[in-house]
């Protein structure tokens, strides 16, 4: 039996451990909506599949208490798969396996999924228990946040009669959060022809690995290092020097995951290895140094390797290398409303050769919606004079705080009340579906909070224990206070 089963509230992590059974990486949600559907069906709730995939559970008001407002409570299905790249791990088909190491819970060598499952696993707790004292409750679980957001975009008017949303997707307990930054992808490609390896070279892969990676939103403050980044600070340092040529480059793996590794493949001239090893040599203490906080366990690295067929053309591996090197990344500019907050980010997310191109992809954050776009066109005109072609795609809008939000001042007064303190109220730098879902159900009064998770998207990702007992009281106290209609 998992040892998480044991832990407190024994309904929420009864059902979490049931979810990390589940595999249910973006896209592929098939088998936990299942899960939920029949979870409602066998309380006897009214349970809807839409079109696109998002689950809604309807509970009636327990007694005397018809008369609330009726609550949304919202999560998300799905979870970001990463890995550490010495673990074999299918996420279309092995489990996750959580672990209690000391005050946490995390996984072993993958991510978690605390992010969203513990919001989901709370909602259901509350679905199934006939002693809670609420009033009516529409549980949403909506598809694919992780990687678009298509579950919330795709959230047809009508199929919800709330009057409050409650996201339980924050990852900080004692904190409410009435705001969240908007976002867009953007997409580059480098179209290349193709070339026969020179003659008299010897072939070179060069890794980048051992990175902490991270929420390109929530992390992305804390001025960790990005595999894609330093990898091609090392192609540009050899590059202007030397004939070097470029034969592969795999780096990231997920749009809204800092990069942890990366690598690329190129064939150096026989004449020319000493200085491309004395290139490198020199420049992974100076990298090195840098990160030395921030990345104390980064690897780079390079070893001779098998010789590739061909190589990209040299005017292609030219711009490709120069783009991304200048390509901003990271924090962008903080907040003038909320000390402390993120206000504009980017994250160099994927660089990644296919046949017959290569793409980059890069994910723009921000809490102002003009600023957001501001920064996309920067990112475009920077590649397109690197010879580019560039789309913006996937754009979502961010959540306009409302420090008046009734939903607001109730759930201060009960955290309060029964913990003692007045809990902070915040913006969050990274995407809810509060924004998307807003716009479709512009009545909606919202607010977010959950537990505390560290490092979520990445392999250390982790749940604090005491957290989630506080965090499901403080729903419970919630749902026994709602306003009267």
């Amino acid at each position: 039996m998992s040892e998480i089963r044991n832990l407190k509230p024994t309904a929420v992590w009864e059902i979490f451990q049931n979810l990390c059974d589940i595999p249910r990486p973006s896209k592929s949600e098939q088998k936990v909506i299942e899960y939920v559907k029949k979870f409602g069906e066998n309380l006897g709730l009214e349970t809807i599949v839409d079109e696109i995939g998002n689950v809604i559970i309807k509970k009636p008001a327990s007694k005397g208490m018809e008369d609330r407002m009726t609550v949304v409570l919202q999560g998300h299905l799905d979870m970001v798969p990463q890995k550490n790249n010495d673990v074999q791990h299918d996420f279309e088909k092995d489990p996750i396996q959580p672990v209690v190491d000391g005050e946490w819970v995390k996984a072993k060598s993958t991510t978690l999924g605390a992010d969203n499952g513990i919001g989901v696993a709370a909602t259901m707790a509350v679905l199934q228990d006939k002693s809670l004292v609420h009033g009516p409750i529409e549980a949403l679980f909506t598809i694919d946040e992780e990687t678009g957001m298509t579950g919330a975009e795709n959230l047809k008017p009508g199929i919800l009669n709330g009057d409050i949303m409650i996201n339980l997707d924050s990852e900080d307990e004692g904190e409410l959060y009435i705001g969240c930054a908007g976002g867009v992808d953007t997409v580059i490609k480098y179209y290349y022809k193709t070339e026969k390896t020179p003659a008299d070279v010897k072939a070179f892969r060069i890794d980048v690995k051992g990175m902490r990676g991270g929420h390109s939103g929530l992390d992305i403050s804390l001025g960790r290092g990005n595999a894609n980044k330093t990898l091609n600070r090392i192609l540009y340092t050899v590059n202007k020097t030397l004939a070097i040529r470029l034969a592969d480059i795999q780096s990231g793996s997920l749009r809204n995951a800092i990069p942890r590794e990366g690598f690329a493949i190129v064939v150096v001239p026989n004449s020319s290895i000493g200085e491309f090893k004395n290139f490198i040599d020199e420049l992974i203490p100076v990298i090195k140094a840098e990160l030395s906080v921030t990345e104390p366990g980064l690897v780079i690295d390079y070893t001779e390797t098998t010789m590739p067929e061909s190589v990209i053309d040299e005017k292609t591996q030219n711009n490709l290398i120069k783009g991304i090197y200048g390509c901003p990344n990271g924090v962008i500019r903080n907040s003038d409303a909320m000390a402390g907050l993120t206000e504009t980010s980017t994250n160099l997310a994927i660089v990644k050769k296919y046949e017959g191109y290569i793409q980059i992809d890069s994910l723009q954050r921000s809490s102002v919606d003009s600023a957001k776009e501001d920064l996309a066109n920067m990112i475009r005109c920077i590649f397109e004079l690197a010879g580019a072609e560039v789309i913006h795609q996937g754009a979502y809008p961010g959540w306009k705080p409302n420090v008046d939000s009734p939903i607001l001042k109730t759930m201060k007064e009960v955290y309060n009340n029964k913990f003692g303190k007045v809990p902070e109220v915040k913006a969050i730098h990274a995407g809810l579906e509060c924004g998307i879902i807003g716009d479709i159900y512009p009545n909606f009064d919202m607010i977010s909070f959950g537990p505390t998770i560290r490092f979520p998207h990445s392999p250390d990702e982790k749940v604090k224990i005491d957290t989630v007992q506080k965090f499901y009281d403080f729903l419970l106290e919630t749902l026994k206070n709602i306003p009267k209609k």
